[in-house]
């Protein structure tokens, strides 16, 4: 099996590489239960990772007040409120689920509907013939769909505990990264100048930009959006509020915005009659539901620009690969890797050839091909 004109051993090279695998197989196997929480930890660390340099410059620059400044920061910003907002979407999620697998939805009388000037009683009217014609059946149909997708939903944040330990590690590991960031990085950067040259460096650089785009531009602008919506919320007297903000909070962060959820609200605090905390929901909620067009594009022009479409996948996509985590994971994972085949991409100038005379020249070559043959 060797070759002694070349002066290489077919055998050594297929031992090797299987040694070489089974090493990689092994590896992988051991920090499989660290592999979210790390990834988690390293989007947050990136995303804050101007602002922990910032702490550290008005703390005299120590490394270590800065890292314990941002531990606490990340607790009391960040951890608290997840896990706050996920142990209540648990304990809720009994009444919500009875009630939309119940059977008993009806379709509301919208008496308020004949105070409305000149169009009210012919609103009415409309209303009252669609809830006798067929309305009950189209809830009763819709209903089972309703209780699914709750279900689905609630079953995705249920797993508390195992969320909580990859919250846990998270944190932990971010500390990690916060204290030994420049090594990491350094040490990361030096991997994939090995493995591609300057494409691997580059490439390494272009996911950081893409990583801090979908942390700042997206999940920021959601959580602010669908805190402050829950808050509106909440003083509005609306029932199930907290339930409400985390269901808020992924339409943001499917780029549907925080009205799916505020402007439902509002029309039931105006037909239960509560007019005042209407009117101030009303306000707030065109605060809050245009906030993201101030908001996201500053911190998006923090890292890079992503299409709309690619977000939705990865939210969604996430969220049924990886549950709770995978709302952030999710598009960042798709982020790098558009950012990453775009750059590869644009290596080459587009075509301008016109496309009837590159079909014609095709079909010549393959004609020419069939008369040698």
């Amino acid at each position: 099996m060797k070759n002694t004109q070349n002066g290489w051993d077919m055998l050594q090279i297929i031992f090797s590489i299987l040694f070489i695998t089974l090493l990689i197989v092994a590896c992988l196997w051991v920090v499989q239960p660290f592999v979210l929480g790390f990834a988690w930890a390293s989007m947050v660390v990136i995303a804050t990772w101007p602002l922990m340099l910032k702490i550290q410059g008005w703390l005299w620059g120590r490394r270590s007040l800065a890292v314990i400044a941002m531990t606490l920061l990340l607790v009391l910003l960040f951890v608290i409120p997840v896990a706050l907002l996920v142990n209540s979407l648990i304990e809720n999620s009994g009444p919500v689920i009875a009630w939309a697998t119940s059977g008993h939805v009806m379709l509301p009388q919208m008496l308020w509907l004949h105070d409305i000037p000149l169009v009210g009683k012919k609103l009415y009217s409309a209303w009252r013939h669609l809830v006798a014609g067929g309305g009950t059946a189209m809830v009763a149909s819709v209903q089972p769909y309703i209780g699914r997708t709750s279900i689905f939903l609630f079953a995705q944040a249920g797993h508390f505990g195992r969320f909580m330990l990859h919250l846990g590690l998270m944190l932990l590991f971010s500390v990690l990264l916060y204290w030994r960031g420049e090594q990491v990085g350094n040490g990361i950067r030096h991997f994939a100048y090995r493995l591609a040259h300057r494409r691997g460096d580059a490439a390494v650089l272009l996911a950081g930009q893409a990583i801090r785009a979908v942390a700042l531009g997206v999940v920021v602008t959601a959580l602010v959006q669908g805190v402050l919506g829950g808050i509106g919320l909440a003083i509005s007297g609306i029932p199930y509020a907290t339930v409400l903000t985390v269901v808020m909070i992924l339409s943001c962060l499917v780029q549907l915005g925080p009205l799916v959820v505020l402007i439902p609200a509002i029309i039931w605090l105006y037909w239960s009659g509560d007019t005042t905390w209407g009117t101030v929901l009303l306000i707030w909620s065109c605060v809050v539901g245009t906030l993201d067009n101030v908001l996201r594009p500053v911190l998006i022009r923090m890292g890079a620009d992503l299409p709309m479409i690619l977000i939705l996948s990865g939210v969604i996509g996430g969220l049924v690969a990886f549950g709770m985590i995978g709302l952030f994971i999710g598009p960042v994972v798709l982020a790098v890797s558009y950012r990453l085949v775009s750059v590869w991409m644009h290596e080459e100038p587009a075509p301008r050839d016109d496309p009837e005379e590159v079909v014609e020249e095709l079909a010549e070559i393959e004609q020419e091909n069939s008369v040698k043959q």
